[in-house]
């Protein structure tokens, strides 16, 4: 049974592709794309830093300076969710993207590969 603290506890916020979209246009936050390299290379918004999932729960955290809110974003919204936790339990200002990479993708935004052309959430 769950404590009456974790009842009460709030996680991390979470915003939609449009609005993430908007907070990391200027800089003001930090995109961070928490998929493996694999998906990362197919395809990633312009400007997101990648750190896979694993490596953050290896300790590893994004690069961002401070102050800035970390908007993270996997494929879907699971793996963002769980990563927002994590950086929050850390103490990092932070909020996941719902319907990640492919609701960004569906919003008609910008999706680069590895190489920079247009790219595809895999």
């Amino acid at each position: 049974m769950p404590s009456l603290k974790s009842l009460f506890r709030r996680g991390p916020g979470r915003i939609g592709a449009a609005e993430a979209r908007r907070r990391t246009a200027d800089g003001a936050a930090v995109l961070l794309d928490v998929r493996e390299p694999s998906e990362w290379s197919a395809g990633h918004a312009p400007g997101a830093v990648h750190l896979p999932l694993s490596a953050l729960v290896d300790g590893a955290l994004p690069a961002a300076p401070a102050g800035r809110t970390v908007v993270v974003i996997c494929r879907s919204g699971h793996r963002s969710r769980q990563a927002a936790r994590i950086l929050a339990d850390r103490g990092i200002p932070v909020v996941d993207v719902m319907g990640g990479m492919t609701a960004w993708a569906a919003a008609g935004f910008p999706v680069r590969d590895r190489r920079g052309d247009a790219g595809t959430v895999a």
